[in-house]
């Protein structure tokens, strides 16, 4: 871990994660877990709102605008620009092996990491949960308590346990 990430994760870890949320009476923890992320993040753009309680891994992105929501879980993550994120969101990057029925489940290890891409303008509810390799479409927008097994098109609204596309935001002419 370089130097410059180390501060970030002393400083977050420390400090920034307990502050209080973010509102406009305190803004100060806003702009201190900014300060945070533009250290620990792989890339962190400009304006972002990173929540209280939020964990994630170094390896995420964070594109110009966007959020992670208050006690947010963030594997590896590219996160485009204008994401707004709920609360108790969970991104997962890694799966648990189970292949084998020979030897316990707890014992096989984890699988490959694979990252979870958001695109541009995306709104996902509170208490999402989005599965590893998943890729969420510009434009989407993902229901409160959705679980997202794959990925989604662009410009869809999807919603459910698995989440499916309920309807687009964009009539079929304009995609």
């Amino acid at each position: 871990m370089r130097f410059r990430q180390f501060l970030g994760y002393i400083f977050y870890y420390g400090i920034g994660k307990h502050l209080p949320k973010s509102s406009s009476f305190f803004k100060l923890g806003k702009g201190f877990r900014r300060m945070c992320g533009k250290l620990l993040l792989e890339k962190c753009g400009k304006k972002v709102n990173i929540e209280k309680g939020a964990v994630f891994s170094r390896k995420c992105t964070l594109g110009n605008f966007s959020g992670i929501g208050v006690n947010a879980e963030i594997g590896v993550a590219y996160i485009g620009n204008n994401v707004m994120m709920g609360p108790n969101c969970k991104i997962i990057s890694q799966n648990h092996c189970f292949e084998k029925t020979d030897i316990p489940m707890c014992q096989q290890g984890n699988g490959p990491v694979e990252p979870v891409t958001i695109n541009d303008d995306v709104w996902i509810g509170s208490n999402v949960i989005i599965l590893p390799g998943c890729e969420i479409g510009e434009g989407c927008v993902i229901g409160a308590g959705s679980v997202v097994t794959k990925s989604t098109p662009p410009y869809s609204i999807c919603c459910g346990n698995p989440a499916v596309v309920k309807k687009y935001r964009k009539k079929e002419k304009e995609l």
